[in-house]
């Protein structure tokens, strides 16, 4: 188990994380009701989502059974590769964000596998992901002199989500910004052909 004791305690806590919010969300709140943490630049807002991650939605019964045999796949993929990282002593910082996005994957695919069968909405496989973090810090409309959306309201930052959203995301964001720490090459000396004495 050595190795393997850090990114199963990150994966353990932002799981209950995960699913201790989306709970309370779920069982304290109705769709659509929100309240504010700063006024209205961080807000609690109940919303689910048949698709992906932020929201993203990916189309019909068929799409939506296809999606979470995906996201199965996926996790079950990543979760080797993970492993094959610890057994191997890769850098212990791709190990940790491997470990965010698996956690946050496993996260969402247990609110799309069975939180319809929990909350005796839906069938085995066609759970909804309850989002709550929206965080609209930038609200306003575009000039009218701006191309295509002249005049048309816009909101930075739209999308809500959740704790599994934000680990995938911190997750891949590290990995993208360390790559060259985490992939670099290891150089191996060869000896010197000079160096080598050779006795008689």
């Amino acid at each position: 188990m050595k190795g393997y004791t850090k990114p199963l305690i990150a994966i353990f806590f932002i799981l209950i994380a995960d699913q201790v919010l989306k709970t309370w969300v779920k069982t304290n709140m109705f769709i659509g009701q929100e309240f504010h943490l700063i006024k209205n630049f961080a807000i609690i807002h109940f919303t689910e989502n048949n698709g992906m991650a932020f929201g993203m939605e990916f189309g019909g019964e068929a799409g939506k059974l296809a999606l979470s045999l995906f996201r199965i796949v996926a996790v079950a993929g990543i979760g080797y590769g993970l492993h094959h990282l610890i057994k191997h002593k890769y850098h212990r910082g791709l190990i940790l964000n491997v470990s965010l996005i698996f956690a946050g994957a496993l996260g969402n695919i247990i609110d799309s596998v069975f939180y319809g069968i929990i909350y005796n909405y839906e069938k085995l496989f066609h759970g909804r992901v309850v989002d709550m973090f929206y965080f609209p810090i930038l609200q306003g409309n575009f000039p009218q002199w701006f191309p295509i959306w002249a005049g048309e309201e816009f909101i930075f930052f739209r999308p809500v989500f959740n704790i599994a959203d934000s680990a995938i995301s911190v997750g891949v964001i590290m990995i993208l910004i360390y790559q060259k720490v985490y992939f670099k090459e290891e150089i191996v000396e060869q000896p010197s052909l000079n160096s080598e004495i050779v006795e008689d």
